[in-house]
């Protein structure tokens, strides 16, 4: 993953009619958040004819079934670098087909750290993202747009972070 030490910010597409943009930018990596069955294999082979390494996000994948078959299917098949997922079943399953595994984690408070921490030890990926990455400034554009109170809650270990979250 020398590629993501040299450019650490990797573009997502969520819309398909993005990716020249997303190739576009100097990331060696793309995160592809959208697709089909239908759709897929051409839009895989688009970015990595861009000379780009795709991860595909499994559970926003439509239409191929989210278990060691699909995986397997997608390896075989479709061919990305590596794929994203929550779920640590269908981490095992894309490790066992040799992907490049990133675990997506949601962080909402300390039980989803505890949760996280056991399910990354027992099926080992190659790599973590954590979500979400900027709360506070989350919830600076909430309270903009919305003009109501803000509540913050969960994950507050000392008062600095209390004053960043305000």
């Amino acid at each position: 993953m020398e590629d993501l030490k040299r450019f650490p910010v990797i573009p997502a597409i969520r819309d398909i009619s993005r990716i020249d943009v997303a190739v576009s930018k100097k990331s060696r990596c793309i995160f592809l958040l959208t697709g089909n069955i239908l759709n897929i294999k051409d839009i895989v082979r688009r970015v990595k004819s861009a000379d780009r390494r795709v991860f595909l996000h499994l559970d926003l994948l439509e239409g191929i079934s989210k278990n060691s078959m699909g995986i397997k299917y997608i390896a075989q098949e479709i061919k990305p670098d590596g794929v994203i997922t929550t779920r640590a079943n269908l981490v095992s399953c894309a490790k066992a087909e040799g992907l490049f595994t990133i675990q997506r984690i949601f962080v909402l408070d300390s039980l989803a750290i505890d949760v996280a921490e056991r399910s990354i030890k027992n099926v080992s990926p190659d790599a973590i993202e954590i979500l979400p990455a900027v709360i506070p400034k989350i919830i600076r554009r909430i309270c903009q747009r919305t003009r109501h109170p803000i509540i913050a809650g969960g994950l507050i270990e000392d008062f600095q972070e209390v004053r960043e979250a305000l």
